[in-house]
């Protein structure tokens, strides 16, 4: 079995393109540097003390990105993100990169020493190369703890814009996922794969938290909506009617989206009361992102 799922060298070297394009020359040759060293020695060490003191010799700039850039990983590795990302991440995440992977045992063991030696910073680097990283199977347990954690930006890490947690945690694991999104209010539709992995426990727990949110005199966000399209049943049609019935606009529209996306004959009988609203779905000036843009969160 090959320890990556897509060509590491490729990938390694477009993100050496886009650090060089947004390093000093300083940076630069300090990084190549601690590299060849790295090469010559295979020292693990050094490797982890490079990784630790990356921010200090390239800055936290966020990184710009060419269009080529951006298709060239769109290419070698879909949904792969790095769009708003700080230098210091990129670099660290490149810097993984070079960390051999013919031995699963020691590659496993050396990532996890970094996890488990990791200040905020650099988990939120290391959650955002799991889509990277050799034996993409073996982090499953490790983004299941990560998705528990407290920490803002090891949350975003994990939850948005990764393609990782979608492809690989099961159902349970990537239901906490979302749910964590929620109770934390992260913008559900910056969660990759969220409408491929919605599922019909996953909409259960939804519907049973905004009972707990309106018997609390609280509202649902719009965007939580989205969780039940495709599993609106007869158990939850009171539910998302009520939404329907909204006097908020913005939640009306959530529904009419919900609505449009069931096969449930009352929801679609439902959703023809009003024309209005199934034409802009039906032209595409109603979608997901423009709840999105409406909502709080």
């Amino acid at each position: 079995m090959a320890a990556y799922a897509y060509d590491q060298e490729r990938v390694a070297i477009l993100l050496g393109t886009i650090i060089r394009n947004n390093s000093s020359e300083k940076s630069t040759a300090w990084l190549q540097q601690r590299l060849q060293v790295y090469q010559e020695t295979g020292s693990l060490p050094q490797f982890n003390q490079t990784f630790t003191a990356i921010p200090r010799f390239t800055g936290k700039d966020i990184i710009s990105l060419t269009p080529s850039d951006s298709s060239g990983l769109e290419a070698a590795v879909p949904a792969f993100f790095v769009h708003g990302w700080t230098l210091d991440r990129l670099v660290r995440v490149w810097w993984l990169l070079q960390l051999p992977a013919g031995s699963q045992t020691a590659y496993i063991d050396a990532v996890e020493n970094l996890f488990n030696a990791a200040e905020m910073n650099e988990l939120a680097a290391l959650y955002s190369a799991l889509p990277l990283l050799a034996w993409p199977e073996e982090w499953k347990q490790r983004t299941a703890e990560g998705i528990r954690s407290n920490i803002g930006i090891v949350q975003e890490a994990i939850m948005l814009h990764n393609p990782y947690p979608a492809q690989y945690l099961d159902e349970p694991a990537w239901n906490q996922l979302v749910m964590k999104a929620i109770f934390t209010e992260k913008p559900l539709h910056h969660i990759t794969g969220l409408d491929k992995r919605s599922n019909a426990a996953l909409a259960a727990i939804l519907t049973d938290f905004a009972h707990e949110r309106w018997a609390a005199g609280r509202k649902v966000s719009p965007m939580q909506w989205r969780l039940l399209a495709g599993f609106i049943t007869e158990a939850n049609f009171a539910d998302i009617t009520r939404v329907w019935h909204s006097a908020d606009q913005t939640e009306k529209a959530a529904a009419a989206l919900t609505l449009s996306q069931s096969d449930y004959p009352p929801a679609r009988q439902l959703l023809a009361q009003d024309s209005a609203l199934a034409g802009e779905i039906q032209h595409g000036t109603l979608s997901w992102d423009t709840i999105a843009e409406k909502s709080e969160y």
